[in-house]
């Protein structure tokens, strides 16, 4: 299997999937009360088996207007290693926009400048329930977006806001412009794990896989594991892809400054 799929794996499957696939109820989306803020960001390290690839960020930038509609701005970016970089170099940058109450996605973007070029920009059409998917200037057809649907960056900040529990399905539409779907997962179980030398209460998350393409339909027993953490910050500390060619994982950095126990910046 290529390096290709290995970088590209990491940096734009994998890392928007810390956030895939989560149901935000309305009397908590209503009452502001949200774990995220403005100058929250947070760091990870990801590798494939045993070999290191690169790291990562997310983080909430100061509120913004997306055409008159008050906005929450996410960014998250990926970069390979000098190493990965001899096969495959990523300097990868994702924007999403999503009203102040976060209830739906406004805007969603993708900027690759490593050994893939992509200009990627998704508009939503709220009063017509259509999103437009634009690459270079080239615009695919718009498709119809299920109500209340986040694209695949903000949909993890809309997660932290879900009270989870074991044995818990959760649900939520889920649209990157080229495919509007229903996505599901189930809290599987509570576990104490270890990242970055500290000890981290978590809950793991199973995403459902039906939805996946590419090496997800090529792996017979693929299947992808979230570990968040169980206070009110949902941190994703540690994110784990099992497919064809091995395992990919993610994990949270732990700020220099963190007191022991504690989960996040």
């Amino acid at each position: 299997m290529s390096s290709r799929f290995f970088i590209r794996g990491v940096a734009a499957l994998a890392l928007l999937l810390i956030a895939v696939f989560s149901h935000v109820p309305s009397s908590i989306a209503a009452d502001g009360a949200f774990p995220f803020q403005p100058g929250e960001k947070m760091s990870f390290s990801f590798g494939w088996n045993l070999f290191p690839g690169g790291t990562g960020t997310m983080e909430v930038l100061p509120f913004t207007d997306v055409d008159g509609v008050e906005a929450y701005h996410f960014a998250m970016t990926a970069q390979s290693n000098s190493f990965i970089d001899l096969f495959y170099k990523v300097r990868d940058r994702y924007e999403s926009y999503a009203d102040i109450g976060m209830t739906h996605s406004l805007l969603y973007t993708e900027r690759k400048k490593g050994s893939e070029e992509r200009d990627i920009t998704v508009t939503f059409d709220w009063g017509g329930e259509k999103v437009q998917y634009t690459n270079f200037g080239k615009s695919g057809k718009p498709i119809s977006v299920l109500p209340g649907s986040f694209d695949p960056l903000s949909v993890y900040y809309a997660f932290r806001l879900i009270d989870l529990e074991v044995g818990k399905i959760i649900e939520i539409p889920v649209t990157d412009g080229k495919k509007s779907v229903m996505g599901r997962a189930r809290v599987t179980k509570r576990e104490t794990i270890i990242v970055d030398g500290m000890e981290f209460d978590t809950y793991r998350i199973q995403p459902y896989l039906e939805h996946f393409g590419g090496v997800f339909k090529k792996s017979k027993k693929a299947k992808l594991d979230i570990w968040l953490t169980a206070d009110e910050k949902k941190i994703p500390v540690r994110v784990k892809v099992k497919v064809i060619i091995g395992s990919v994982t993610f994990e949270y950095i732990v700020p220099e400054d963190a007191e022991k126990g504690s989960s996040a910046s």
